[in-house]
């Protein structure tokens, strides 16, 4: 019973013995690939901290989203160190290894992008709107159908706040989509005014005094000029449009300005004799119309 016991000890010993022998002899003869693999590793290391900082430096120059910037410099980071990690296995002639990775890379974000569409959808948009920066912080913009000033850019929302202070949030992805419009990137808006002057005035001087009104408002800009036009034969007056252009960063100057231009042409055309009519309206009374007033009384008291 005892040889048997020893004859097994020896048959496990011996075969032990031979795994940890063939595993040492594998292991000196994969030493210098193990070698260039870890050197593989640390140069895509010192590449990606390299490659970051570059990234870093570009997008800084192209837009201020911080969290942008965070994001793209961390991914490209990630991407070169995971080729490294590639080549590493290729060189220890894992094969199968990197297939696998591979292939289970490919099922995880296949499914990803099936549950997460909406949000990968408004994470791309914000990534090309940080790009392309038609707007930034601060701007006055209006799209969607809300009109506000721009107060954050996250990776999912575009967050705007409306004039009467409502806060607003905007998927990255209906901004993207949608048509947009900067009211600050160019530094001035157009202010149009309507209004009308009597039958009775020179429309000459009229359009000469609406637009000395003008040019003395403390915001005018006067490198794009003003547009003076007479629009119709109205009811009772005739009416024109006078366009102009002020310098524009916030709401109020936009605000303020249309209200200078209309408290200015008021009192020039007083100062000028030129009157604004009030709205005409004539009442006719009787069945079939043409009848005073007057006259509808005192046959109301004979009947």
């Amino acid at each position: 019973m005892n040889q048997e016991m020893e004859a097994e000890f020896v048959d496990v010993y011996s075969t032990l013995t031979e795994k940890l022998l063939n595993w040492l002899e594998t292991t000196i003869a994969m030493l210098p690939n193990l070698v260039v693999a870890l050197l593989v590793l640390i140069v895509f290391m010192v590449l990606g901290r390299l490659v970051r900082s570059g990234v870093k430096h570009m997008l800084e120059r192209t837009t201020r989203n911080k969290t942008i910037i965070n994001l793209l410099e961390t991914i490209v980071g990630v991407l070169i160190v995971g080729i490294g990690v590639f080549i590493a296995l290729s060189v220890l002639k894992l094969d199968g290894a990197v297939t696998s990775l591979l292939a289970g890379a490919g099922i995880i974000g296949l499914a990803l992008g099936f549950a997460f569409q909406d949000i990968a959808s408004n994470f791309i948009s914000g990534i090309i709107l940080s790009i392309r920066h038609p707007f930034g912080i601060g701007d006055i913009i209006e799209t969607n159908g809300f009109y506000g000033e721009v107060e954050k850019m996250n990776l999912r929302n575009t967050i705007i706040r409306t004039p009467e202070g409502q806060i607003v949030y905007i998927p990255n992805k209906s901004v993207f989509e949608n048509p947009l419009e900067n009211f600050t990137s160019s530094g001035v808006r157009r202010v149009d005014l309507s209004c009308g002057v009597s039958y009775g005035d020179d429309l000459e001087k009229a359009r000469e005094v609406a637009i000395e009104a003008v040019k003395g408002l403390e915001n005018y800009n006067d490198d794009k000029g003003i547009d003076f036009y007479y629009e119709e034969f109205g009811g009772s007056s005739i009416n024109f449009n006078i366009h102009f252009w002020v310098n524009f960063r916030r709401n109020p100057d936009y605000l303020s300005a249309r209200s200078e231009a209309i408290i200015a042409i008021t009192k020039a055309f007083d100062e000028n004799d030129i009157m604004i009519p009030f709205p005409i309206r004539t009442l006719d009374f009787g069945i079939r119309g043409g009848e005073k007033l007057n006259t509808m009384l005192h046959d109301g008291k004979e009947s």
